[in-house]
């Protein structure tokens, strides 16, 4: 006879999972032991339940379909909510398992005792408690929907003894492929969007990562519209390559003229995005399309919310968009663009070879050159998310993957096992902080368990430097943000990691080759400078104070290599009516 565990895992398996990432034990043993005795599914042993969280967020990102996550019962289900809360952030379809003591203790304070079916409500579209077998297998599959269908986290809270119990419903089969349609907005809308669009003569695009799919769109639109086309973060990898009217990036990472362009246009339409930092917003002159209609106008006041996806709405619109003849705006901030570039590339060309501590743009720089055509970079936050938004060159191919909403430490090594467990054939890499690497650090032991062939790319300046930026910027000293060296590949070596360490800036591009072209994992320490900083594009005058009174650092505005080289292209092949 069949136990709910095993129904469990016998659904699971029929929605396509493939593993599950957690630490084994106590209240989950009934399912880990399903999982053993099921062919088609494994369990990834992690070191942290908040790395498994992590790892089944990114696999999910990669595979688009749903991941699975599990923790016992007290503190191995509460160790997940940071990577959680990540993964419903990102909109990744995780389910995860929150185990639970003996459901004939539950309220009595028992060991270990918790509430998971409260803890997860906030990180998640759907969390319950099964406290009876005859709530399976429909509770579960609620969960799956819920989950793949809205697009982010669902949580099942399950008592061990529960789990070990007789299923007492069929099993049956269940098909769970979700399509979603296409959302179209109305036709008044679309009129409305078409007349606000040939009314203003300076209109300026700024895309999200909801442009996915729609590229060929947004680029017809913005030739007839003759725009400048700015993104967030999250948008960079889906419209920035192959475009003629890219005028970089906005927000606190931002660099060259998309700030600018915003700030200058008539009308500004954002596309897909959920573009938190209202500074850099205009607040006025907006229009916003997104197919998630809570979305509308949460960061900015809005002259028209339209409710649709991106590539139809833009469909329903072009033929009723009229050809712009005046290129001057889009000349200037193309030419802005390429001179922001100009003025601070220099703080990764100059003396490149000589320079100790190895500037950090430098060594993304040449990670961009090296790295698969189709790689995938999952990147911890801080300034690493600096140094891969200004070089890592998207193609279309290329993924890049972070906790860019959540804005967790930590979750760039835990996403690379998850993402190269989604993408076994691609090259996947882990661009680590000192400061992430070193909060999950037992992750080095998941990746030699399991010879995952993740390559990690720490860039080690004993720092937090986004942190020290914080600090430099609100006019405090920085206090706290630097520490002893830490030599993380003596690290891995010791873990059984091939492993290399470089502080010669002469060394980089043969390690990083050797590094890239190596079979299993492989960890590459590089010294870092730590004084080498990110500027945002737009600093008030209360910023500049604050820089002013915590003088006595070396701020670098942050060199942009590629992104220069692709400016000055745009520059000389800029699109005529």
């Amino acid at each position: 006879m069949a136990t709910v565990a095993d129904q469990f895992i016998e659904v699971l398996r029929q929605a396509g999972v493939r593993r599950v990432y957690g630490v084994v034990g106590d209240s989950l043993n009934p399912v880990v032991d399903a999982v053993r005795r099921t062919g088609g599914i494994d369990w990834v042993h992690v070191r942290n339940e908040e790395a498994g969280a992590f790892a089944a967020a990114a696999e999910a990102q990669t595979t688009g379909r749903l991941a699975v996550c599990a923790g016992s019962c007290g503190p191995g289900n509460t160790h997940l909510v940071q990577g959680l809360y990540d993964a419903h952030r990102s909109g990744a379809p995780v389910l995860a398992l929150a185990s639970q003591i003996p459901s004939t203790q539950i309220g009595s304070g028992y060991f270990q005792e918790t509430h998971p079916e409260r803890l997860f409500v906030d990180c998640s579209h759907y969390c319950e408690a099964i406290g009876t077998p005859a709530q399976m297998p429909r509770i579960l599959r609620t969960a799956i929907q819920h989950a793949v269908g809205l697009g982010g986290v669902a949580v099942l809270t399950l008592p061990g003894d529960t789990a070990s119990q007789d299923a007492v419903a069929p099993t049956g089969e269940h098909d769970f492929l979700v399509r979603k349609g296409v959302v179209r907005p109305p036709s008044d809308q679309v009129e409305q969007l078409a007349g606000a669009l040939n009314r203003a003569r300076k209109v300026m695009l700024f895309c999200g990562s909801g442009v996915q799919g729609a590229h060929s769109a947004v680029m017809e639109l913005a030739h007839k519209l003759l725009s400048p086309v700015g993104h967030a973060l999250r948008g960079k990898e889906w419209i920035q390559y192959d475009n003629p009217y890219d005028v970089g990036m906005s927000g606190l990472l931002g660099y060259g003229a998309c700030y600018e362009a915003m700030q200058a246009a008539d009308l500004v339409l954002l596309l897909g995005t959920d573009f938190p930092y209202d500074q850099f917003l205009p607040g006025k002159n907006t229009i916003q399309i997104d197919d998630d209609p809570s979305r509308l106008g949460r960061r900015t006041p809005l002259d028209l919310a339209v409710h649709g996806d991106i590539g139809e709405t833009l469909r329903l619109v072009l033929d009723k968009v009229q050809q712009k003849q005046d290129q001057s705006y889009l000349d200037d901030m193309l030419h802005r663009h390429a001179r922001a570039l100009e003025n601070v590339v220099s703080a990764y060309t100059r003396d490149i070879e000589k320079h100790i501590p190895i500037h950090p743009e430098y060594v993304a720089s040449v990670l961009d050159d090296l790295a698969a055509d189709d790689a995938i970079f999952t990147v911890d936050t801080g300034m690493c998310n600096v140094w891969v938004a200004r070089y890592i060159t998207p193609n279309g191919r290329r993924r890049v993957m972070g906790s860019f909403v959540h804005g967790s430490m930590a979750n760039a090594l835990p996403h690379a096992i998850g993402a190269q467990y989604g993408a076994p054939g691609r090259q996947v890499v882990s661009v680590s902080g000192d400061g992430g690497l070193g909060m999950l650090l037992g992750e080095l032991l998941t990746v030699k368990l399991h010879r995952v062939p993740v390559k990690i790319i720490v860039f080690n300046n004993a720092s937090l430097g986004m942190v020290k930026l914080e600090m430099l910027v609100d006019g405090f000293p920085s206090y706290e943000t630097d520490h002893e060296a830490v030599d993380f590949a003596a690290v891995a070596q010791a873990m059984g990691i091939e492993s290399s360490r470089v502080e010669n800036p002469s060394d980089v591009r043969t390690v990083m080759e050797r590094a890239l072209a190596a079979p299993g994992p492989y960890l590459l320490d590089v010294v870092t400078d730590p004084n080498a900083l990110s500027i945002p594009p737009h600093i008030t005058p209360q910023q500049v104070r604050g820089f002013a009174l915590a003088a006595g650092k070396t701020v670098l505005t942050g060199g942009v290599g590629k992104m220069l080289d692709l400016a000055r292209s745009n520059l000389r092949n800029i699109p005529r009516p």
